[in-house]
Protein backbone atom coordinates (compact mmCIF):
# COMPACT_ATOMS: atom_id res chain seq x y z
CA UNK A 1 0.00 0.00 0.00
CA UNK A 2 1.54 3.37 -1.10
CA UNK A 3 1.76 6.15 1.52
CA UNK A 4 -0.89 8.54 0.12
CA UNK A 5 -3.45 5.52 0.08
CA UNK A 6 -2.61 4.70 4.10
CA UNK A 7 -3.08 8.41 4.92
CA UNK A 8 -6.16 8.22 2.90
CA UNK A 9 -7.29 5.32 4.45
CA UNK A 10 -6.29 6.56 7.67
CA UNK A 11 -8.60 9.13 7.70
CA UNK A 12 -11.39 7.95 6.06
CA UNK A 13 -11.62 4.82 9.20
CA UNK A 14 -10.28 7.45 11.76
CA UNK A 15 -13.84 9.48 10.63
CA UNK A 16 -16.03 6.62 10.45
CA UNK A 17 -15.54 5.15 13.54
CA UNK A 18 -15.75 8.85 15.21
CA UNK A 19 -19.44 8.99 13.87
CA UNK A 20 -20.17 5.69 15.41
CA UNK A 21 -18.43 5.98 18.50
CA UNK A 22 -17.68 9.62 20.06
CA UNK A 23 -20.94 9.69 22.37
CA UNK A 24 -20.01 5.95 23.38
CA UNK A 25 -16.40 5.90 23.88
CA UNK A 26 -13.91 8.84 24.59
CA UNK A 27 -11.71 10.32 21.95
CA UNK A 28 -8.49 8.39 23.12
CA UNK A 29 -10.77 4.72 23.13
CA UNK A 30 -12.12 6.26 19.40
CA UNK A 31 -8.09 6.88 18.22
CA UNK A 32 -6.67 3.46 19.86
CA UNK A 33 -9.96 1.54 17.89
CA UNK A 34 -8.97 3.06 14.92
CA UNK A 35 -5.55 2.23 15.00
CA UNK A 36 -6.03 -1.00 16.20
CA UNK A 37 -8.61 -1.86 13.04
CA UNK A 38 -6.37 -0.32 10.75
CA UNK A 39 -2.88 -1.91 11.94
CA UNK A 40 -5.08 -5.00 11.47
CA UNK A 41 -6.36 -4.31 8.06
CA UNK A 42 -2.99 -3.03 6.34
CA UNK A 43 -0.98 -6.56 7.81
CA UNK A 44 -3.90 -8.88 6.52
CA UNK A 45 -3.36 -7.29 2.99
CA UNK A 46 0.05 -7.86 3.20
CA UNK A 47 0.09 -11.27 4.61
CA UNK A 48 -3.36 -13.32 3.69
CA UNK A 49 -4.18 -14.30 0.03
CA UNK A 50 -6.94 -12.57 -0.38
CA UNK A 51 -8.25 -12.60 -3.89
CA UNK A 52 -7.70 -9.03 -4.72
CA UNK A 53 -9.17 -7.70 -7.96
CA UNK A 54 -7.56 -4.96 -9.87
CA UNK A 55 -9.46 -1.48 -10.42
CA UNK A 56 -11.93 -0.94 -13.25
CA UNK A 57 -15.32 -1.44 -14.01
CA UNK A 58 -17.37 -4.33 -11.91
CA UNK A 59 -19.53 -4.63 -13.89
CA UNK A 60 -21.80 -4.54 -17.33
CA UNK A 61 -24.47 -5.65 -19.42
CA UNK A 62 -22.99 -9.15 -19.34
CA UNK A 63 -23.44 -9.32 -15.26
CA UNK A 64 -26.18 -11.77 -14.69
CA UNK A 65 -26.49 -13.25 -10.94
CA UNK A 66 -28.12 -16.55 -9.98
CA UNK A 67 -29.35 -17.28 -7.03
CA UNK A 68 -29.34 -20.88 -4.99
CA UNK A 69 -29.24 -22.26 -1.82
CA UNK A 70 -25.87 -24.33 -1.76
CA UNK A 71 -27.95 -28.39 -1.43
CA UNK A 72 -30.69 -26.79 -3.52
CA UNK A 73 -29.33 -29.34 -6.74
CA UNK A 74 -29.65 -32.70 -5.83
CA UNK A 75 -27.17 -35.18 -7.57
CA UNK A 76 -26.39 -38.18 -6.47
CA UNK A 77 -22.54 -38.92 -5.58
CA UNK A 78 -21.65 -35.14 -5.18
CA UNK A 79 -21.54 -32.68 -2.56
CA UNK A 80 -23.78 -29.88 -2.83
CA UNK A 81 -21.68 -27.00 -3.63
CA UNK A 82 -19.61 -29.12 -6.01
CA UNK A 83 -23.50 -30.06 -7.81
CA UNK A 84 -23.27 -26.32 -8.38
CA UNK A 85 -20.12 -25.50 -9.92
CA UNK A 86 -20.88 -28.64 -12.20
CA UNK A 87 -24.21 -27.15 -13.25
CA UNK A 88 -23.11 -23.70 -13.91
CA UNK A 89 -19.90 -25.27 -16.14
CA UNK A 90 -22.28 -27.60 -17.64
CA UNK A 91 -25.31 -24.96 -18.69
CA UNK A 92 -24.54 -21.52 -17.62
CA UNK A 93 -20.76 -20.59 -18.41
CA UNK A 94 -22.36 -18.32 -21.12
CA UNK A 95 -24.90 -16.53 -19.40
CA UNK A 96 -24.22 -16.31 -15.19
CA UNK A 97 -21.21 -14.32 -14.10
CA UNK A 98 -22.19 -14.39 -10.50
CA UNK A 99 -23.33 -17.20 -8.52
CA UNK A 100 -24.70 -15.75 -4.68
CA UNK A 101 -24.86 -19.12 -2.37
CA UNK A 102 -27.25 -18.62 0.42
CA UNK A 103 -25.74 -19.13 3.60
CA UNK A 104 -23.91 -22.27 3.61
CA UNK A 105 -22.81 -21.87 7.28
CA UNK A 106 -23.57 -24.26 9.88
CA UNK A 107 -26.84 -23.24 11.13
CA UNK A 108 -30.01 -23.58 13.71
CA UNK A 109 -32.80 -22.32 11.60
CA UNK A 110 -34.15 -20.04 8.81
CA UNK A 111 -32.22 -22.09 6.73
CA UNK A 112 -29.09 -20.57 6.96
CA UNK A 113 -29.66 -17.35 8.16
CA UNK A 114 -29.13 -18.36 12.21
CA UNK A 115 -25.23 -18.77 11.52
CA UNK A 116 -23.43 -21.00 14.32
CA UNK A 117 -20.15 -20.50 13.09
CA UNK A 118 -19.40 -17.69 10.44
CA UNK A 119 -15.70 -19.42 9.50
CA UNK A 120 -16.86 -22.83 8.61
CA UNK A 121 -18.75 -24.36 5.77
CA UNK A 122 -21.65 -27.00 7.09
CA UNK A 123 -19.93 -30.28 6.38
CA UNK A 124 -22.54 -31.81 3.98
CA UNK A 125 -22.37 -29.12 1.78
CA UNK A 126 -18.68 -29.28 0.89
CA UNK A 127 -15.37 -27.10 1.87
CA UNK A 128 -13.96 -23.84 1.44
CA UNK A 129 -11.81 -25.35 -1.23
CA UNK A 130 -14.96 -26.05 -3.49
CA UNK A 131 -15.75 -22.46 -3.07
CA UNK A 132 -12.43 -21.29 -4.12
CA UNK A 133 -12.57 -24.03 -7.00
CA UNK A 134 -16.28 -22.05 -8.63
CA UNK A 135 -14.50 -18.73 -7.87
CA UNK A 136 -12.25 -19.55 -10.62
CA UNK A 137 -14.81 -19.06 -13.33
CA UNK A 138 -17.27 -17.41 -11.75
CA UNK A 139 -17.95 -14.42 -8.85
CA UNK A 140 -19.01 -15.96 -5.67
CA UNK A 141 -21.67 -13.95 -3.66
CA UNK A 142 -21.94 -14.83 -0.36
CA UNK A 143 -24.38 -13.34 2.95
CA UNK A 144 -22.46 -11.54 6.20
CA UNK A 145 -25.37 -12.54 7.89
CA UNK A 146 -24.69 -9.02 9.84
CA UNK A 147 -27.67 -8.38 12.47
CA UNK A 148 -27.92 -11.12 14.43
CA UNK A 149 -26.53 -14.79 15.39
CA UNK A 150 -27.60 -18.28 16.63
CA UNK A 151 -28.54 -18.69 19.56
CA UNK A 152 -26.76 -22.20 19.38
CA UNK A 153 -23.62 -20.38 18.95
CA UNK A 154 -21.04 -20.80 20.60
CA UNK A 155 -20.28 -17.16 20.98
CA UNK A 156 -24.29 -17.32 23.23
CA UNK A 157 -22.92 -20.13 24.62
CA UNK A 158 -20.18 -17.80 26.03
CA UNK A 159 -22.83 -15.80 26.35
CA UNK A 160 -24.69 -17.62 28.71
CA UNK A 161 -21.54 -18.57 31.04
CA UNK A 162 -20.17 -14.54 30.86
CA UNK A 163 -16.93 -15.59 29.93
CA UNK A 164 -14.83 -16.34 26.33
CA UNK A 165 -15.16 -14.66 22.84
CA UNK A 166 -18.55 -13.37 22.16
CA UNK A 167 -19.87 -13.83 25.77
CA UNK A 168 -19.94 -9.44 25.36
CA UNK A 169 -21.51 -9.97 21.45
CA UNK A 170 -25.15 -9.66 21.73
CA UNK A 171 -27.84 -7.12 22.90
CA UNK A 172 -29.54 -7.69 25.86
CA UNK A 173 -31.35 -6.15 28.98
CA UNK A 174 -31.89 -6.38 32.49
CA UNK A 175 -35.42 -5.73 32.58
CA UNK A 176 -38.53 -5.56 29.56
CA UNK A 177 -39.18 -2.29 28.56
CA UNK A 178 -41.79 -0.81 26.15
CA UNK A 179 -40.44 -1.22 22.38
CA UNK A 180 -43.45 -0.24 20.65
CA UNK A 181 -42.26 2.37 18.41
CA UNK A 182 -39.40 -0.80 17.24
CA UNK A 183 -40.44 -1.74 13.21
CA UNK A 184 -39.47 -5.38 12.71
CA UNK A 185 -40.80 -8.09 10.02
CA UNK A 186 -42.19 -10.49 12.12
CA UNK A 187 -44.89 -10.82 15.38
CA UNK A 188 -42.75 -13.16 17.37
CA UNK A 189 -41.39 -11.53 20.79
CA UNK A 190 -38.89 -8.99 20.58
CA UNK A 191 -37.23 -9.44 23.68
CA UNK A 192 -36.72 -13.08 25.13
CA UNK A 193 -35.57 -14.04 28.56
CA UNK A 194 -32.37 -16.21 28.91
CA UNK A 195 -30.97 -17.46 31.94
CA UNK A 196 -27.45 -16.49 32.41
CA UNK A 197 -24.70 -16.77 35.21
CA UNK A 198 -25.35 -13.27 35.74
CA UNK A 199 -29.23 -13.88 36.45
CA UNK A 200 -32.18 -13.38 33.70
CA UNK A 201 -31.10 -11.24 30.54
CA UNK A 202 -33.98 -10.11 27.95
CA UNK A 203 -32.04 -10.43 24.77
CA UNK A 204 -33.18 -8.58 21.42
CA UNK A 205 -34.54 -10.78 18.70
CA UNK A 206 -35.81 -8.70 15.70
CA UNK A 207 -36.55 -12.21 13.45
CA UNK A 208 -36.69 -14.79 16.19
CA UNK A 209 -35.70 -16.33 19.55
CA UNK A 210 -33.18 -18.34 17.77
CA UNK A 211 -31.72 -15.35 16.09
CA UNK A 212 -30.09 -13.16 18.81
CA UNK A 213 -29.02 -9.60 17.41
CA UNK A 214 -25.65 -8.50 17.95
CA UNK A 215 -24.70 -5.11 20.07
CA UNK A 216 -22.73 -2.91 17.51
CA UNK A 217 -22.39 -0.47 20.50
CA UNK A 218 -19.94 -2.86 21.44
CA UNK A 219 -16.52 -2.33 18.70
CA UNK A 220 -15.54 -5.55 19.47
CA UNK A 221 -18.80 -6.95 17.62
CA UNK A 222 -17.95 -4.31 14.46
CA UNK A 223 -14.15 -5.47 14.47
CA UNK A 224 -15.13 -9.11 14.71
CA UNK A 225 -17.22 -8.27 11.34
CA UNK A 226 -14.69 -6.98 9.60
CA UNK A 227 -12.75 -10.08 10.42
CA UNK A 228 -14.80 -12.20 8.60
CA UNK A 229 -14.85 -9.70 5.65
CA UNK A 230 -11.56 -10.51 5.72
CA UNK A 231 -11.68 -13.95 5.98
CA UNK A 232 -14.25 -14.71 3.21
CA UNK A 233 -12.04 -12.33 0.65
CA UNK A 234 -9.44 -15.14 1.33
CA UNK A 235 -11.68 -17.63 0.14
CA UNK A 236 -12.75 -16.21 -3.07
CA UNK A 237 -15.78 -14.38 -1.99
CA UNK A 238 -15.72 -10.33 -3.86
CA UNK A 239 -19.21 -10.12 -3.74
CA UNK A 240 -20.81 -9.25 0.03
CA UNK A 241 -24.46 -9.36 0.39
CA UNK A 242 -25.26 -7.46 4.17
CA UNK A 243 -28.04 -9.49 5.76
CA UNK A 244 -30.50 -7.93 7.30
CA UNK A 245 -28.14 -4.58 7.75
CA UNK A 246 -30.97 -2.44 8.33
CA UNK A 247 -31.61 -3.13 11.71
CA UNK A 248 -28.05 -3.36 13.21
CA UNK A 249 -28.11 -0.19 15.12
CA UNK A 250 -30.41 0.08 18.30
CA UNK A 251 -31.63 3.16 19.68
CA UNK A 252 -33.97 2.94 22.68
CA UNK A 253 -37.20 4.74 22.04
CA UNK A 254 -36.81 4.63 18.12
CA UNK A 255 -37.82 2.54 15.53
CA UNK A 256 -34.24 1.12 15.52
CA UNK A 257 -34.44 0.59 11.42
CA UNK A 258 -32.07 2.77 8.96
CA UNK A 259 -30.57 4.83 11.50
CA UNK A 260 -27.68 7.09 10.93
CA UNK A 261 -24.78 4.92 12.73
CA UNK A 262 -26.02 1.96 10.32
CA UNK A 263 -25.43 3.74 7.36
CA UNK A 264 -22.34 4.83 8.46
CA UNK A 265 -21.38 1.42 9.35
CA UNK A 266 -21.95 0.28 5.84
CA UNK A 267 -19.88 3.22 4.86
CA UNK A 268 -17.10 1.69 6.73
CA UNK A 269 -17.35 -1.19 4.83
CA UNK A 270 -16.90 0.02 1.91
CA UNK A 271 -14.45 2.06 2.41
CA UNK A 272 -12.33 -1.27 3.72
CA UNK A 273 -13.50 -2.91 1.12
CA UNK A 274 -12.33 -0.20 -1.47
CA UNK A 275 -8.61 -0.75 0.01
CA UNK A 276 -8.84 -4.37 0.16
CA UNK A 277 -10.09 -5.27 -3.04
CA UNK A 278 -11.10 -2.43 -5.50
CA UNK A 279 -13.72 -4.46 -7.45
CA UNK A 280 -15.28 -6.34 -4.99
CA UNK A 281 -18.70 -5.42 -3.96
CA UNK A 282 -21.18 -4.17 -1.13
CA UNK A 283 -24.71 -5.53 -1.77
CA UNK A 284 -27.12 -3.93 1.18
CA UNK A 285 -30.21 -6.11 2.11
CA UNK A 286 -32.89 -3.80 3.15
CA UNK A 287 -36.48 -5.11 2.36
CA UNK A 288 -38.18 -1.46 3.05
CA UNK A 289 -40.18 0.75 0.98
CA UNK A 290 -38.34 2.20 -1.57
CA UNK A 291 -37.46 5.77 -0.48
CA UNK A 292 -35.42 3.70 2.54
CA UNK A 293 -34.13 1.30 0.22
CA UNK A 294 -32.60 3.91 -2.15
CA UNK A 295 -30.45 6.02 1.27
CA UNK A 296 -28.54 3.12 1.28
CA UNK A 297 -26.86 4.30 -2.35
CA UNK A 298 -26.15 7.37 0.13
CA UNK A 299 -23.48 9.48 -1.96
CA UNK A 300 -22.11 6.49 -3.69
CA UNK A 301 -20.31 5.91 -0.68
CA UNK A 302 -22.23 3.31 0.56
CA UNK A 303 -23.72 0.00 -1.01
CA UNK A 304 -22.42 -0.60 -4.63
CA UNK A 305 -25.73 -2.41 -5.31
CA UNK A 306 -28.91 -2.13 -3.47
CA UNK A 307 -31.95 -4.67 -3.96
CA UNK A 308 -34.59 -3.04 -6.13
CA UNK A 309 -37.26 -4.86 -3.81
CA UNK A 310 -39.93 -2.82 -4.77
CA UNK A 311 -40.06 -4.47 -8.32
CA UNK A 312 -41.14 -7.82 -8.20
CA UNK A 313 -44.73 -7.03 -5.78
CA UNK A 314 -45.41 -4.07 -8.66
CA UNK A 315 -44.26 -6.02 -11.49
CA UNK A 316 -46.33 -9.27 -10.66
CA UNK A 317 -49.17 -7.33 -9.80
CA UNK A 318 -48.58 -5.03 -12.95
CA UNK A 319 -48.91 -8.48 -15.14
CA UNK A 320 -51.74 -9.74 -13.09
CA UNK A 321 -53.10 -6.85 -13.70
CA UNK A 322 -52.79 -6.41 -17.81
CA UNK A 323 -51.69 -2.40 -16.16
CA UNK A 324 -48.51 -1.20 -16.48
CA UNK A 325 -49.38 2.20 -14.95
CA UNK A 326 -48.20 0.63 -11.50
CA UNK A 327 -44.95 -0.45 -13.13
CA UNK A 328 -44.63 3.15 -14.77
CA UNK A 329 -45.26 4.89 -11.40
CA UNK A 330 -42.17 2.32 -9.88
CA UNK A 331 -39.73 2.84 -12.83
CA UNK A 332 -40.41 6.96 -12.75
CA UNK A 333 -39.76 7.15 -9.29
CA UNK A 334 -36.43 5.03 -8.75
CA UNK A 335 -33.83 7.38 -9.33
CA UNK A 336 -30.68 6.84 -11.60
CA UNK A 337 -28.10 5.36 -10.22
CA UNK A 338 -24.46 6.76 -9.98
CA UNK A 339 -21.43 5.56 -12.14
CA UNK A 340 -19.86 3.35 -9.11
CA UNK A 341 -23.50 1.74 -7.99
CA UNK A 342 -26.50 -0.25 -9.23
CA UNK A 343 -29.98 -1.91 -8.74
CA UNK A 344 -30.02 -5.08 -8.59
CA UNK A 345 -33.26 -6.51 -10.19
CA UNK A 346 -35.02 -9.78 -9.16
CA UNK A 347 -38.49 -10.73 -9.30
CA UNK A 348 -38.04 -13.97 -7.06
CA UNK A 349 -35.60 -15.06 -4.44
CA UNK A 350 -35.35 -17.16 -2.02
CA UNK A 351 -37.75 -15.48 0.33
CA UNK A 352 -41.23 -14.57 -0.65
CA UNK A 353 -42.74 -11.49 -2.77
CA UNK A 354 -42.52 -8.25 -0.11
CA UNK A 355 -45.32 -6.36 0.33
CA UNK A 356 -43.57 -3.00 2.54
CA UNK A 357 -41.63 -2.40 -0.66
CA UNK A 358 -45.24 -1.97 -2.37
CA UNK A 359 -46.62 0.42 0.10
CA UNK A 360 -45.82 3.16 -2.22
CA UNK A 361 -47.74 1.82 -5.27
CA UNK A 362 -50.33 -0.17 -4.04
CA UNK A 363 -52.97 0.66 -2.47
CA UNK A 364 -54.11 -1.40 0.71
CA UNK A 365 -57.49 -2.75 -1.46
CA UNK A 366 -55.25 -3.76 -3.87
CA UNK A 367 -52.76 -5.52 -1.50
CA UNK A 368 -55.54 -6.94 -0.34
CA UNK A 369 -56.99 -8.09 -3.78
CA UNK A 370 -52.95 -9.12 -4.30
CA UNK A 371 -53.21 -11.38 -1.79
CA UNK A 372 -55.93 -12.82 -2.49
CA UNK A 373 -55.17 -13.89 -5.68
CA UNK A 374 -51.60 -15.38 -4.72
CA UNK A 375 -53.68 -17.63 -2.35
CA UNK A 376 -55.92 -18.78 -4.91
CA UNK A 377 -52.97 -19.62 -6.48
CA UNK A 378 -51.29 -21.62 -3.72
CA UNK A 379 -49.71 -19.20 -2.03
CA UNK A 380 -49.44 -18.38 1.58
CA UNK A 381 -48.98 -14.87 3.25
CA UNK A 382 -46.58 -14.00 6.10
CA UNK A 383 -47.01 -10.79 9.08
CA UNK A 384 -45.10 -8.43 10.79
CA UNK A 385 -46.52 -6.46 14.03
CA UNK A 386 -47.18 -3.23 13.86
CA UNK A 387 -47.64 -2.96 17.58
CA UNK A 388 -51.61 -3.48 17.23
CA UNK A 389 -54.02 -5.88 17.63
CA UNK A 390 -53.85 -6.60 14.17
CA UNK A 391 -50.51 -7.54 12.34
CA UNK A 392 -49.77 -5.87 8.83
CA UNK A 393 -49.03 -8.61 5.53
CA UNK A 394 -45.23 -8.74 5.57
CA UNK A 395 -44.55 -11.07 2.52
CA UNK A 396 -46.57 -13.50 0.02
CA UNK A 397 -44.98 -17.34 0.08
CA UNK A 398 -44.97 -18.73 -3.63
CA UNK A 399 -43.26 -19.34 -6.32
CA UNK A 400 -43.13 -17.26 -8.97
CA UNK A 401 -44.33 -19.88 -11.79
CA UNK A 402 -47.19 -20.54 -9.24
CA UNK A 403 -47.96 -16.56 -9.33
CA UNK A 404 -48.17 -16.53 -12.80
CA UNK A 405 -51.19 -19.57 -12.84
CA UNK A 406 -54.27 -17.40 -12.90
CA UNK A 407 -54.67 -13.46 -13.67
CA UNK A 408 -57.12 -11.15 -12.25
CA UNK A 409 -59.28 -11.81 -15.16
CA UNK A 410 -59.16 -15.58 -14.23
CA UNK A 411 -56.73 -16.32 -17.88
CA UNK A 412 -54.97 -19.59 -16.95
CA UNK A 413 -54.01 -20.62 -20.38
CA UNK A 414 -51.34 -18.21 -20.64
CA UNK A 415 -49.23 -18.22 -17.50
CA UNK A 416 -45.79 -19.71 -18.83
CA UNK A 417 -45.97 -16.22 -21.73
CA UNK A 418 -46.92 -14.03 -18.57
CA UNK A 419 -43.82 -16.08 -16.79
CA UNK A 420 -41.25 -15.11 -19.73
CA UNK A 421 -42.72 -11.93 -20.11
CA UNK A 422 -41.61 -10.71 -16.65
CA UNK A 423 -37.89 -12.09 -16.93
CA UNK A 424 -37.99 -10.15 -20.56
CA UNK A 425 -39.10 -7.15 -18.66
CA UNK A 426 -36.69 -7.36 -16.05
CA UNK A 427 -33.83 -8.47 -18.01
CA UNK A 428 -34.44 -4.92 -19.76
CA UNK A 429 -34.51 -2.71 -17.03
CA UNK A 430 -31.97 -0.56 -15.47
CA UNK A 431 -29.32 -2.45 -12.99
CA UNK A 432 -27.89 -6.06 -12.69
CA UNK A 433 -30.68 -8.79 -13.14
CA UNK A 434 -30.38 -11.79 -10.60
CA UNK A 435 -32.49 -15.14 -11.33
CA UNK A 436 -33.65 -17.80 -8.24
CA UNK A 437 -32.45 -20.70 -9.74
CA UNK A 438 -36.50 -22.66 -9.24
CA UNK A 439 -37.18 -19.39 -11.89
CA UNK A 440 -34.75 -21.18 -14.52
CA UNK A 441 -36.96 -24.61 -14.45
CA UNK A 442 -40.47 -22.75 -13.44
CA UNK A 443 -40.21 -24.54 -10.68
CA UNK A 444 -43.88 -25.49 -8.67
CA UNK A 445 -45.36 -24.88 -5.08
CA UNK A 446 -43.27 -27.58 -2.82
CA UNK A 447 -46.05 -28.48 -0.25
CA UNK A 448 -44.89 -31.48 0.65
CA UNK A 449 -41.74 -29.36 2.00
CA UNK A 450 -44.30 -26.93 3.60
CA UNK A 451 -45.96 -29.72 5.28
CA UNK A 452 -42.70 -31.41 7.01
CA UNK A 453 -41.53 -27.79 8.16
CA UNK A 454 -44.64 -26.02 8.89
CA UNK A 455 -42.68 -22.59 7.07
CA UNK A 456 -44.59 -20.71 4.41
CA UNK A 457 -41.37 -20.12 2.76
CA UNK A 458 -40.48 -23.54 2.25
CA UNK A 459 -42.88 -23.69 -0.85
CA UNK A 460 -40.41 -21.45 -2.92
CA UNK A 461 -37.44 -23.88 -0.97
CA UNK A 462 -37.75 -27.04 -2.65
CA UNK A 463 -34.89 -29.54 -4.23
CA UNK A 464 -34.26 -29.98 -7.45
CA UNK A 465 -33.11 -33.19 -9.09
CA UNK A 466 -30.99 -31.88 -12.49
CA UNK A 467 -30.53 -35.32 -13.46
CA UNK A 468 -34.67 -35.30 -13.53
CA UNK A 469 -34.57 -32.44 -15.98
CA UNK A 470 -33.25 -32.58 -19.77
CA UNK A 471 -32.37 -29.31 -20.79
CA UNK A 472 -31.99 -30.07 -24.10
CA UNK A 473 -35.15 -31.16 -25.43
CA UNK A 474 -37.30 -28.18 -25.72
CA UNK A 475 -40.63 -29.93 -25.79
CA UNK A 476 -40.26 -30.61 -22.00
CA UNK A 477 -41.83 -27.79 -19.82
CA UNK A 478 -39.10 -26.83 -17.61
CA UNK A 479 -36.67 -27.06 -20.14
CA UNK A 480 -38.61 -24.86 -22.64
CA UNK A 481 -38.31 -21.87 -19.83
CA UNK A 482 -34.78 -22.78 -19.72
CA UNK A 483 -34.01 -22.38 -22.93
CA UNK A 484 -36.62 -19.19 -23.45
CA UNK A 485 -34.68 -17.37 -20.66
CA UNK A 486 -31.54 -18.32 -21.37
CA UNK A 487 -31.83 -16.76 -25.27
CA UNK A 488 -33.46 -13.56 -23.49
CA UNK A 489 -29.96 -13.69 -21.41
CA UNK A 490 -27.72 -14.31 -24.29
CA UNK A 491 -29.55 -11.30 -26.42
CA UNK A 492 -28.83 -9.10 -23.29
CA UNK A 493 -25.03 -9.69 -23.14
CA UNK A 494 -24.83 -8.10 -26.65
CA UNK A 495 -26.17 -4.90 -25.98
CA UNK A 496 -24.50 -2.15 -24.63
CA UNK A 497 -28.12 -0.23 -24.03
CA UNK A 498 -28.27 -2.75 -21.24
CA UNK A 499 -25.54 -1.85 -18.92
CA UNK A 500 -26.70 -1.44 -15.75
CA UNK A 501 -25.69 2.00 -15.68
CA UNK A 502 -27.24 3.09 -19.09
CA UNK A 503 -29.78 5.62 -19.87
CA UNK A 504 -33.11 4.68 -19.29
CA UNK A 505 -36.84 6.59 -19.89
CA UNK A 506 -40.05 5.40 -18.99
CA UNK A 507 -42.82 5.36 -21.97
CA UNK A 508 -46.10 6.26 -22.06
CA UNK A 509 -48.05 3.73 -24.04
CA UNK A 510 -51.42 3.24 -22.74
CA UNK A 511 -52.03 0.97 -19.87
CA UNK A 512 -51.89 -2.40 -21.74
CA UNK A 513 -48.23 -1.97 -22.68
CA UNK A 514 -45.05 -1.34 -20.73
CA UNK A 515 -42.33 0.77 -22.37
CA UNK A 516 -38.97 1.80 -21.46
CA UNK A 517 -36.46 3.27 -23.58
CA UNK A 518 -32.56 2.54 -22.90
CA UNK A 519 -29.27 4.18 -24.49
CA UNK A 520 -25.65 2.82 -24.11
CA UNK A 521 -23.08 4.92 -22.37
CA UNK A 522 -21.43 5.79 -25.51
CA UNK A 523 -25.14 7.10 -26.92
CA UNK A 524 -24.56 4.93 -30.18
CA UNK A 525 -27.32 2.01 -29.11
CA UNK A 526 -30.89 2.86 -28.50
CA UNK A 527 -32.89 0.10 -27.34
CA UNK A 528 -37.55 0.25 -27.11
CA UNK A 529 -38.48 -2.16 -24.79
CA UNK A 530 -41.78 -2.85 -25.41
CA UNK A 531 -44.10 -5.51 -23.71
CA UNK A 532 -47.64 -6.22 -23.75
CA UNK A 533 -49.15 -6.80 -20.74
CA UNK A 534 -52.33 -8.83 -21.26
CA UNK A 535 -53.79 -11.69 -22.54
CA UNK A 536 -54.79 -9.70 -26.01
CA UNK A 537 -53.05 -9.28 -28.79
CA UNK A 538 -52.46 -5.12 -28.64
CA UNK A 539 -51.35 -2.63 -31.72
CA UNK A 540 -48.10 -0.78 -31.16
CA UNK A 541 -48.14 2.66 -33.64
CA UNK A 542 -43.86 3.45 -34.25
CA UNK A 543 -44.94 6.66 -34.57
CA UNK A 544 -45.54 6.85 -30.79
CA UNK A 545 -41.50 5.80 -29.94
CA UNK A 546 -40.04 8.68 -32.14
CA UNK A 547 -37.99 6.24 -34.01
CA UNK A 548 -34.72 8.01 -35.86
CA UNK A 549 -35.75 7.50 -39.55
CA UNK A 550 -32.27 7.27 -40.11
CA UNK A 551 -31.29 4.65 -38.47
CA UNK A 552 -32.64 0.72 -39.36
CA UNK A 553 -34.68 -0.59 -36.73
CA UNK A 554 -35.00 -4.34 -35.89
CA UNK A 555 -36.44 -6.53 -32.78
CA UNK A 556 -33.63 -8.57 -31.78
CA UNK A 557 -35.78 -10.78 -30.12
CA UNK A 558 -37.22 -12.11 -33.28
CA UNK A 559 -35.24 -11.14 -35.44
CA UNK A 560 -38.05 -9.16 -37.35
CA UNK A 561 -36.54 -6.15 -39.40
CA UNK A 562 -38.93 -2.86 -39.23
CA UNK A 563 -39.23 -1.36 -42.95
CA UNK A 564 -41.80 1.38 -41.87
CA UNK A 565 -41.16 3.51 -38.79
CA UNK A 566 -44.42 4.89 -39.26
CA UNK A 567 -46.83 1.26 -39.05
CA UNK A 568 -48.19 -0.39 -36.58
CA UNK A 569 -46.88 -3.59 -35.38
CA UNK A 570 -48.64 -6.20 -33.37
CA UNK A 571 -47.79 -7.91 -29.83
CA UNK A 572 -48.92 -11.02 -29.35
CA UNK A 573 -50.73 -11.68 -25.61
CA UNK A 574 -47.45 -11.33 -23.44
CA UNK A 575 -45.42 -10.79 -26.09
CA UNK A 576 -41.94 -8.31 -25.96
CA UNK A 577 -39.95 -6.64 -28.35
CA UNK A 578 -36.57 -5.18 -28.40
CA UNK A 579 -36.52 -2.40 -31.25
CA UNK A 580 -32.76 -1.49 -31.59
CA UNK A 581 -31.03 0.61 -34.15
CA UNK A 582 -27.69 -1.21 -33.63
CA UNK A 583 -26.90 -4.09 -36.31
CA UNK A 584 -24.57 -7.29 -34.81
Amino acid sequence: MSDNKKLDLEKRVSQHLNRIYADILDKNNVNELSNSLLEHVIKTQNDMPLHVTEDGESWSQNTIVLITYADTLEEKNSLPINSINKFLNTYCTDTFEIVHILPFFPSSSDKGFSVKDYYSIYHQFGQWNDILRISKDFGVMADVVINHGSSDSLWFKNFIKGKGKGSDYFLNFDEPFDTSKVVRPRTSDLLNPVETSDGIKYTWCTFSKDQVDYNFSNPVVLFEFVQIIIFYLSKGITVFRFDAVAFIWKKIGTSCINLEKTHEIVRLFRTLLTYLSPKAVLVTETNTPARENVSYFGNANEAHWIYNFSLPPILIYSILAGDSSYLEKLTMSMPPSQLGTSYLNFIASHDGIGLRPAETFLTKDEVTKFINLMEQNGGKVSYRSNNTDTPEPYEINITLFDAMRESFNKEVNLYVERFICIHAIMLSLEGVPAFYIHSLFGTRNDYALYKQTNQNRSLNRGKIKISEIDLSNESEPQSYIFLQLKKLMLIRKKQPAFHPNAVQFTLHLGSNLYGIWRQSLDKKQSIFCISNLTDEVVNLSLLDLNLIGFDHWRDIITEIEIDDITSEIELRPYQTMWLTNLQD
